[in-house]
């Protein structure tokens, strides 16, 4: 395997990207039919059904509780239905981010390389792409340093650098921003934004857009990433909306008064 990446020049960030609308044809990646979720005796997901499309970006929202990480886990096949039907893409074609990410006892540049090298590639060439991992995340003059020395927001980047290496399809994170500080919170931000638009920011070949799914209690965040909301209420889902609807009061209020009696609380 070689890298086709060309690494970015210092300085040369782009703006916010302008994220893709996505075409109604688009391929379908999931498919919940009546899903249901049980951990231990709580069942954690309730006859779930949804559809999400290549290059969607789908925000999960919900007080604590709700199934928000469960379906995340559930979407990553890191949790098996114990009801309905799901079908998933294959392991390989998505990433997910965690709010805390788990880093190795090595440096920046291993705990991206060591990624890679599991998954086939020769340490060499590993070790070459972990370079621009970090580079495209902006942390290639930290790629020696003990990853669990970074700060937050630096090892929350460098989560965003192992994932961008193996260029997953899909990109599920579950509050990924919410311990970090405001302006660690937009760098990480315009990083997902920039990875779901794809595009040829800092390589070669035209990459395709990202699909994301994320969960997030961020309202501001919701708007700035999101294209489509669901919202989750005991397990069940109440309302699954375009953005601008959920963020319509008198819309969101005929289709799910619970849904609008969420937002008016996280907003009053």
């Amino acid at each position: 395997m070689t890298a086709q990446v060309v690494p970015l020049r210092p300085g040369k960030r782009t703006p916010w990207p302008a994220l893709p609308v996505v075409p109604a044809d688009a391929p379908v990646l999931f498919r919940l039919d009546a899903a249901g979720v049980r951990l231990g005796k709580t069942q954690a997901l309730r006859e779930v059904s949804l559809q999400i499309q290549a290059g969607e970006r789908i925000a999960l929202v919900g007080a604590n509780g709700s199934g928000k990480s469960s379906l995340l886990r559930l979407l990553n096949g890191l949790l098996a239905p114990n009801q309905g039907d799901v079908r998933v893409p294959p392991a390989r074609a998505q990433a997910m981010l965690f709010q805390r990410p788990h880093m190795l006892r090595t440096s920046a540049r291993n705990n991206v390389a060591l990624g890679l090298w599991l998954a086939g590639w020769r340490w060499r060439e590993a070790q070459d792409r972990a370079l621009i991992a970090l580079e495209r995340t902006g942390l290639a003059e930290l790629a020696q340093r003990q990853a669990r020395e970074l700060s937050g927001g630096q090892q929350q980047r460098l989560a965003l650098a192992r994932a961008w290496a193996r260029q997953p399809q899909v990109l599920l994170l579950d509050e990924p921003t919410a311990s970090l500080d405001p302006h660690a919170k937009r760098e990480v931000e315009k990083l997902v934004a920039e990875f779901a638009a794809g595009g040829t920011q800092g390589v070669r070949d035209h990459l395709p857009p990202m699909t994301l799914v994320f969960a997030s209690h961020n309202l501001g965040q919701v708007k700035r990433l999101a294209s489509r909301v669901i919202y989750l209420e005991k397990g069940r889902v109440l309302a699954d909306v375009p953005v601008a609807t959920f963020f319509d009061d008198a819309q969101l209020l005929r289709i799910s008064p619970a849904a609008q009696g969420f937002v008016r609380s996280e907003t009053g």
